[in-house]
């Protein structure tokens, strides 16, 4: 199978590499990449094929649709794999929201709640909830931005006595992922989508707040099918999903949960993973994913230099 794994554009200068992008920054704008790199348990754990297009067009039409929210850093998208941006100062927070208890990450409220924990990310939570149950409302759970190792639980409490913000912008954080997460709950329903949870990552521009990074993608998010969700919370199965939460399950039936090697992944995993993030796409834009041939590395570097940066 083919993939993007990484790309080196000419007359760029230095690349910087995230878990899933890589990055140029020119001047006053950033330059981002999406590969195919997958990662879970905060782990790069392979490749999937045309992951980084959806990833990249799936945020571009979420930007789109919420900008009267919060600003963000969109400035244009010349190429499936490419994102012009701001180039603006990263809040490294990760701005977590959950409409649902449910995961198996270190991170998810419900791993901790299944071990009898009731105060979780300084919030309190009832008794009695089941995995997969919606919450009474949406939580904000935030945790560090790690580029390298494992992202760590915030509490509001934690956040203001470190200064990672100012009260004034983590009050901003705070109604914007809010607000984003109800656009984007009313949108994924109309196509029969249940946002189940996602992560926001913002930065200031001058001070002012913007979103970042990308918004409501299968890699960011949780997507269930919305007509079968109660029946299957119901008899206790796990919804059908549309998202990353697929490839973690497969890893922890095979025991693996970020630490030590991971198993290394099939083809057949790859194509059902790739599937799944093409449906999406599909599902909420309401467009055909266009798929093309590999590689792409030349498309990208004639796309840049188009754009004249």
């Amino acid at each position: 199978m083919n993939f993007l794994k990484t790309v080196d554009l000419e007359g760029l200068g230095k690349k910087y590499s995230g878990k899933v992008r890589d990055f140029y920054i020119v001047g006053d704008t950033r330059v981002l990449i999406t590969t195919d790199r997958i990662s879970a348990f905060d782990v790069i754990l392979g490749y999937i094929p045309y992951k980084g297009a959806v990833l990249n067009l799936l945020a571009g039409f979420w930007f789109e649709k919420t900008k009267n929210i919060v600003d963000n850093h969109l400035i244009s998208i010349p190429d499936p794999n490419v994102t012009i941006a701001k180039n603006v100062l990263p809040i490294p927070i990760e701005m977590v929201v959950r409409g649902y208890i449910t995961g198996v990450t270190n991170t998810s409220i419900w791993g901790s709640y299944e071990k009898g924990e009731r105060i979780i990310y300084g919030i309190k939570f009832p008794n009695n909830l089941k995995k997969n149950q919606k919450l009474k409302s949406p939580v904000i759970t935030p945790t560090t931005k790690a580029e390298v190792g494992h992202d760590e639980r915030l509490t509001e409490k934690e956040i203001l006595q470190r200064k990672i913000v100012s009260p004034k912008i983590w009050k901003q954080m705070k109604k914007a992922a809010l607000e984003l997460f109800e656009r984007g709950t009313k949108i994924c329903s109309i196509s029969g989508i249940i946002l189940v949870d996602t992560k926001y990552e913002f930065g200031l521009d001058n001070g002012k707040l913007v979103l970042i990074d990308e918004i409501h993608t299968p890699d960011s998010s949780r997507f269930w099918v919305k007509k079968t969700y109660i029946d299957r919370f119901k008899k206790g199965l796990e919804p059908e999903n549309f998202d990353k939460e697929f490839l973690r399950i497969w890893y922890v039936e095979r025991g693996y949960k970020g630490e030590g090697k991971p198993p290394k992944m099939d083809q057949t995993l790859q194509k059902a993973v790739s599937d799944r993030y093409i449906i999406i796409y599909k599902k909420i834009t309401g467009k055909k994913f266009k798929k093309f041939r590999y590689p792409v590395e030349k498309r990208i570097q004639a796309s840049v230099e188009n754009y004249e940066i």
